[in-house]
C-alpha cells in the first residue's frame, strides 16, 4: 500500500524547520529567500538525494556535516558564463571605464562571484582596458565550493566557444585564447587574472559591509531574495561603495523600490548601472 503524499502546509513547515536547522547550526541564513525559489530548489535536492521528507533531510543535515555542501549546492545557484549578457559589459567598458580611469588605484567587489565566470570576465576586461595592474579585485560567495572553483580558473572546453563570443560582443580588444591554456578538456585560465584577486566567503544575507570599492557587480542574486532581503543587501551595496561609485546589477533586478533607490542614480538604465550619489 503506497503512502499518502504529504499536504503542502505540511511540507512548507517541515522546510521553515531545515532552514532554522541549516541558520542555526550553521549560520547560513536562508529564511528571507524568495520561498517559491527556494522550495523548488529543496525538492530537487530532496528527489536527488534519495530522501522521503524534508525532515529526514533535516535530521541528515543536523547530524551529518558531509550534507551541508551538498544541501547548499541546490539552494546557491552556480549557473552563469563569461561576458554573460555582453552589451552589460559593453557599457562597463565605454561608459564606466573611463571614470575608473581617474582613480590612482581601484578596487572592485564581484559579489555572488559563483565559480568565477564573473570575475574572470572583469579581470580580462581590466586587462585589455590597462587597469588590471591598480585595481584588487573581492570576489565572495557563501559557497566555499564554488569558491575554491574561482580560485582554480578552470573551465570545460565545451563552454569556450560561448565565452568567446560574449567576448566579441562585449567589446573585447583582443582574443579570449590570449588569457588561457586548453589541455585534457579543459581550459585553464591565466594565473596573472588573479594575482589581484582576494576570495572570501561573505553573505549578503548576515555580513556586514566588505570594503570600501568603486565598482560593485551583483548579478542575479537578488532575485531570490524577498524585499526586505534585497533592502539589505542594496545598503550593503551603498555603505560599501565610495561616492560616485559603480553597482550593476542584472536585467531582471532593479533599485526602483528599495528604499535605497535615493542614494543611486541611474548610470546606464538599460543595462541596470547605477551610480552612488555623493551626498
Amino acid at each position: 500500500m503506497s503512502s499518502s503524499p504529504i499536504p503542502e502546509k505540511i511540507e512548507d513547515i517541515e522546510i521553515r524547520l531545515l532552514l532554522d536547522a541549516l541558520y542555526f547550526k550553521y549560520h547560513y541564513d536562508f529564511r528571507n529567500y524568495a520561498m517559491a525559489s527556494i522550495k523548488r530548489r529543496l525538492k530537487q535536492a530532496r528527489e536527488q538525494l534519495g530522501f522521503k521528507t524534508f525532515s529526514a533531510m533535516q535530521e541528515s543535515l543536523l547530524h551529518e556535516p558531509l550534507m551541508l555542501p551538498r544541501i547548499l549546492g541546490y539552494l546557491t545557484v552556480q549557473v552563469s558564463e563569461m561576458f554573460r549578457d555582453p552589451s552589460y559589459f559593453r557599457a562597463i567598458r565605454e561608459n564606466v571605464i573611463p571614470h575608473l580611469r581617474t582613480y590612482p588605484s581601484l578596487k572592485v567587489w564581484i559579489a555572488g562571484c559563483s565559480n568565477g565566470e564573473e570575475l574572470y570576465s572583469f579581470a580580462i576586461l581590466f586587462c585589455e582596458e590597462g587597469l588590471l595592474e591598480r585595481t584588487l579585485f573581492y570576489a565572495t560567495d557563501i559557497n566555499e565550493d564554488a569558491l575554491h572553483a574561482a580560485e582554480a580558473g578552470i573551465f570545460g572546453l565545451d563552454r569556450i566557444q560561448l565565452f568567446t563570443e560574449n567576448h566579441r560582443k562585449s567589446g573585447g580588444h583582443s582574443s579570449l585564447s590570449d588569457y588561457y591554456q586548453a589541455a585534457y578538456g579543459r581550459a585553464s585560465f591565466d594565473k596573472n587574472l588573479r594575482q589581484r584577486v582576494v576570495f572570501s566567503d561573505h553573505s549578503l544575507v548576515t555580513d556586514s559591509a566588505f570594503a570600501e570599492v568603486q565598482l560593485i557587480s551583483c548579478r542575479n542574486v537578488l532575485i531570490y531574495f524577498d524585499r526586505d532581503l534585497q533592502d539589505r543587501a542594496l545598503g550593503l551595496f551603498k555603505d560599501s561603495l565610495a561616492r560616485k561609485g559603480f553597482l550593476g546589477l542584472g536585467a531582471k533586478e532593479s533599485l526602483r523600490f528599495s528604499k535605497h533607490s535615493g542614494a543611486f542614480t541611474d548610470f546606464v538604465r538599460e543595462e541596470k548601472i547605477y551610480q552612488r550619489r555623493r551626498e
